[in-house]
């Protein structure tokens, strides 16, 4: 901002701010009053950063009246707030406690990243999700498939072509030409999918809970684009997930597990070492 337009800008506020402020400064010398709710004010002075650099005059009057206007209707639902307090509710309390969770929930997290160990081996996830496939039930249909969605100007005879072949090379190919040209692909045969993810790339009912299984496929065309899609494998909702797609699941499971066996036993051992300096007293 030009040293002109700052200048200008600080004279059309100050101006503004002149004729709606109070001359009362409430013993703040040099300070402006700009508004007042009760016992609560604001002054000039705390609006510091609340105009950008670069702003417009005219958007810097409005930007300084918004935040007015929020400040006023903050202070009166805190006014209300305090004034219906019930009789009951210890505030100070609840403060103190919610600090008190505040700093041990700092000092956990410290201690975890300083402590934990989050290299998870392939054999703990496997002997994790083989004793414990009661937690990685489904709760809808996941698919193996693959899905090319196309623009009709697309070499659609070239896509055709690639689609049906068996050849490892023309698989590679095939996938390049996604890239170049695919709206959507998914063309990893060994990946798992949700069936809602893979039925939002296809026209409306093309796979569906109703009528997915394994070796479905076809082409279609909507006018736009031109639809591959092809189901190599499927689970329904309520089975057990298999092991590759619950993997990231197990593993967030055994690191949690392990935070929480990191922090109790911390606990323990700072218990058992200041019951030992006789730093605690327990009385009956």
């Amino acid at each position: 901002m030009t040293s002109f337009l700052r200048l200008t800008v600080f004279a059309c506020l100050t101006l503004w701010l002149w004729n709606c402020a109070s001359p009362d400064t409430d013993d703040r010398k040099g300070d402006v009053l700009l508004a007042q709710v009760y016992n609560k004010s604001l002054y000039l002075s705390e609006l510091e950063g609340i105009v950008p650099p670069g702003t417009s005059p005219d958007d810097s009057i409005l930007l300084v009246r918004a935040h007015v206007q929020r400040w006023v209707r903050d202070q009166l639902l805190m006014y209300e707030a305090e004034r219906n307090i019930p009789k009951d509710l210890n505030i100070d309390k609840l403060v103190r406690d919610y600090r008190a969770s505040l700093v041990r929930f700092n000092f956990e997290e410290q201690l975890i990243a300083e402590q934990l160990d989050s290299v998870v081996s392939e054999e703990e996830l496997r002997d994790f999700y083989e004793h414990n496939k009661d937690q990685f039930q489904l709760e809808s249909t996941i698919l193996k498939c693959q899905l090319i969605v196309i623009p009709y100007k697309a070499p659609q005879n070239e896509f055709n072509r690639l689609w049906y072949s068996k050849s490892p090379a023309d698989a590679e190919r095939l996938r390049t030409l996604s890239k170049q040209w695919a709206k959507a692909a998914l063309l990893d045969p060994e990946r798992w999918h949700r069936l809602e993810e893979v039925s939002a790339l296809l026209p409306r009912g093309a796979l569906t809970s109703e009528n997915v299984a394994p070796r479905r496929e076809g082409t279609l065309g909507d006018g736009e684009f031109r639809y591959y899609y092809r189901v190599l494998e499927v689970i329904r909702g309520k089975e057990t997930a298999p092991f590759e797609y619950a993997r990231e699941q197990a593993k967030a499971i055994l690191l949690h597990k392990r935070k929480q066996d990191l922090v109790e036993r911390w606990k323990e051992d700072l218990y058992q070492k200041e019951l030992r300096r006789q730093n605690i007293r327990i009385y009956q």
